[in-house]
């Protein structure tokens, strides 16, 4: 593989309105919030936001075709028994199947169709992320076919290998996560993962670690929370400690006995020794991707169709996981008892009110908000780092378990749940002294 510095010129000018042009369109698109109306967010969201609104039953129907289509797929290409985690999955979509018939008919039990419940998860969440992805696919094609994530990849690999021991172009997973989509965030390091820019372990660090909800949910967590007033408090230190936890999983097992092997075995394309001026070699690497890249329109469809396949593939998961869990919190024990694995961390931490605050913090792994809605009457310093673990812990089986589990990053159930409590511990360890020190 010739090196990064090699005298091969990538500047003609065609190249050059490639990586400019195109790159700009993307980072635009993925990046650059625009105020619409009352609402500010990055157009990728206000194009997803005018469909829901405009074609809201469109929407419905495409959700519930992509679900039911997810969920005989496997019994047609006799994929569904084919390991005993593809038959459990297989289950799984077909109960997906029937929670979304019953929520699209408004028919069944009150529990499913509780307005927080079956309907909140399929008109809210999954209508949503099911177009999100297929329309994120097309404006990903500008991220990272036309050199732009290696651009950026050569700027922060002095940053993310040492303390991530991710590549450089693995920032912008986190960001696109930041200001878009944990769904769309994923889309990328699957599809990267798929190029061999990451190895096995690489995909299943950013996967577990850089995919954070958007920057605006964190602020109706803060919101529901009433830390507005500690807003910017909240904000920085949530991302300092969301990726201070991701350090240090990216050292413990699971994560730290990946295989640092290329997607099927394949030789890969690691990051290259570099030599001279940074920046320059960021361009370099930029306009050599835009020179061998592929047509736009080749591009275009070759993520569009991983997209639905990965929206097939995931959304009947979602419905079915995302509920039960949902279920599991408002009508059993289970996650009560789930809360006294961390009842010693919040007891010996000296958290106000720490039963209440375990069994908020054991609500994180069914869905993100859940433990803020459980802990709004709690005290300052309790709602605060219960505010922060809802960002860090990141895996949940409404989004993100889900979506993971149904790309192709080498991630078992067994292991995401493993990576939760490690985060969800860690995550108490470092923001609890903090709190008390500030608050």
């Amino acid at each position: 593989m010739e090196n990064i510095n090699s005298s091969v010129s990538y500047t003609k000018l065609s190249n050059v309105l490639k990586f400019v042009i195109l790159s700009a369109i993307g980072i635009f698109m993925f990046f650059i919030p625009i105020t619409i109306g009352e609402t500010s967010s990055v157009p990728l969201d206000h194009v997803t936001n005018y469909i829901l609104t405009n074609f809201e039953a469109f929407g419905k129907n495409y959700a519930l075709i992509a679900i039911l289509v997810g969920t005989v797929y496997p019994f047609i290409t006799k994929t569904w028994n084919q390991n005993k985690t593809a038959t459990v999955f297989s289950i799984f979509k077909i109960l997906g199947s029937i929670f979304a018939l019953l929520v699209y008919f408004n028919v069944g039990p009150k529990a499913i169709l509780a307005p927080d419940f079956g309907p909140f998860l399929f008109k809210s969440l999954a209508v949503q992320v099911g177009l999100l992805i297929p329309i994120g696919a097309i404006f990903l094609t500008f991220i990272i076919g036309y050199g732009f994530v290696d651009f950026i990849g050569v700027l922060m690999r002095p940053i993310m290998r040492p303390i991530w021991k991710t590549p450089g172009l693995s920032a912008i997973d986190a960001v696109a996560s930041f200001v878009g989509s944990s769904a769309v965030a994923l889309l990328i390091t699957n599809s990267l993962y798929k190029e061999r820019k990451y190895t096995a372990k690489e995909a299943c660090i950013v996967a577990t670690g850089f995919t954070t909800v958007a920057a605006t949910f964190m602020i109706v967590v803060a919101k529901t929370l009433d830390l507005m007033q500690v807003w910017n408090i909240f904000f920085g230190l949530t991302l300092l400690v969301t990726f201070i936890v991701t350090a240090i999983t990216a050292r413990i097992k699971p994560l730290s006995v990946k295989p640092d092997a290329y997607y099927q075995g394949k030789e890969g394309f690691p990051e290259e020794r570099l030599e001279g001026n940074l920046f320059k070699n960021a361009i370099k690497e930029g306009l050599k991707v835009a020179s061998e890249a592929r047509p736009l329109h080749t591009s275009m469809i070759e993520n569009t169709k991983d997209a639905l396949h990965l929206v097939t593939a995931f959304l009947p998961n979602f419905l079915s996981m995302g509920l039960i869990g949902l279920l599991l919190a408002e009508y059993t024990p289970v996650f009560d008892i789930l809360g006294y694995l961390f009842y010693p961390f919040t007891l010996l931490l000296k958290i106000p009110e720490p039963l209440l605050a375990a069994k908020a913090t054991s609500l994180g792994i069914a869905e993100m908000y859940l433990p803020a809605l459980v802990a709004i009457g709690a005290p300052l310093i309790t709602r605060f780092v219960i505010g922060v673990g809802c960002i860090t812990g990141i895996l949940m089986f409404t989004t993100t378990v889900p979506c993971i589990l149904s790309t192709e990053i080498p991630l078992s159930l067994k292991d995401l749940v493993i990576i939760w409590i490690e985060r969800t511990i860690l995550t108490l360890v470092i923001i609890t002294p903090i709190a008390h020190l500030i608050l």
